[in-house]
């Protein structure tokens, strides 16, 4: 899986790809593949940790100002969203960017591990401020929901800042680490892209991905 998801970043061509991991293993897969890994500490405790140990090892001239954190449960995601995640941040007062696609079901809208954003995309605009994530369905009232999906970009003292704060009320409450940067103060935006592609969390998810990433016969 971690090597499909490789794949699609460098499908994206947006700039070198490193995969931070805890894991001699996933690091061993990734080299022998042609891939860069950085091996982290396995006790750090989000992936954004990740992201900035291996930034600091990659990158310590800080040649690079934009990072994607892109995780590794999204084998099927598209490149060309990759290069959307980047949209936001053609504002210099965004610090992070980040994606959300259509709630298309009631099903999802009420599942707690879809998590969903409050932004508003009225006039047809394709960038919107990110005013709260969370697991309920919210906004309330008519009208779209939006499904959040784990990809963002920083910039890169946005990074550095957002690992140096402590776990915030919010964040601990929800388990939404980007609530931390919210309750910061920190800007965040959300890019538009067309649906959500499916994260691999159980078993079934496994398959399904299977299913999907099969040669065709």
């Amino acid at each position: 899986m971690i090597l499909h998801v490789l794949d699609r970043a460098r499908e994206a061509d947006i700039g070198p790809v490193a995969v931070a991991c805890g894991d001699q293993v996933i690091a061993d897969a990734i080299r022998a593949d042609g891939g860069s890994a950085v091996l982290t500490d396995p006790s750090l405790p989000r992936g954004s940790d990740r992201v900035q140990a291996a930034l600091t090892a990659l990158d310590p001239a800080g040649r690079h100002d934009v990072i994607v954190n892109l995780q590794g449960d999204l084998p099927t995601i598209p490149p060309a969203y990759l290069r959307a995640v980047l949209g936001p941040l053609s504002d210099p007062s965004i610090d992070i960017a980040t994606l959300v696609a259509p709630i298309t079901s009631r099903a999802e809208a009420e599942a707690s591990q879809v998590v969903k954003a409050a932004c508003a995309f009225d006039g047809g605009r394709a960038v919107s401020p990110a005013l709260y994530f969370s697991r309920a369905p919210i906004p309330w009232g008519d009208g779209p929901l939006w499904h959040h999906i784990g990809i963002y970009a920083f910039r890169r003292e946005a990074l550095a800042r957002f690992v140096s704060l402590p776990e915030s009320p919010l964040e601990k409450r929800e388990s939404l680490e980007q609530l931390r940067a919210l309750e910061a103060g920190m800007r965040i935006a959300c890019a538009r892209v067309e649906h959500a592609p499916f994260g691999v969390d159980t078993p079934d998810d496994l398959e399904r991905a299977r299913l999907a990433l099969q040669p065709a016969p």
